[in-house]
């Protein structure tokens, strides 16, 4: 599907982010934490994207049979 990719790689950097925000926890170190949560929002975004996309082709094949009809 068209989005999946996008989704696959937001979850790899909200996953990430979680453990940089850990790390940052951790160690007291506030940059790691916020590259952390930095991550996690480009996670997020990235599935959002992912999420539009696949509409997008559900939408185009609705609309290609609505055609051939």
């Amino acid at each position: 599907m068209a989005g999946e990719h996008d989704r696959t790689e937001g979850t790899v950097d909200e996953m990430k982010g979680k453990v940089k925000e850990k790390a940052g926890d951790v160690t007291n170190d506030d940059d790691l934490k916020a590259r952390g949560k930095a991550d996690q929002a480009k996670g997020q975004a990235e599935k959002a994207v992912g999420h539009v996309k696949e509409a997008g082709e559900k939408i185009k094949d609705v609309a290609k049979k609505m055609m051939d009809d």
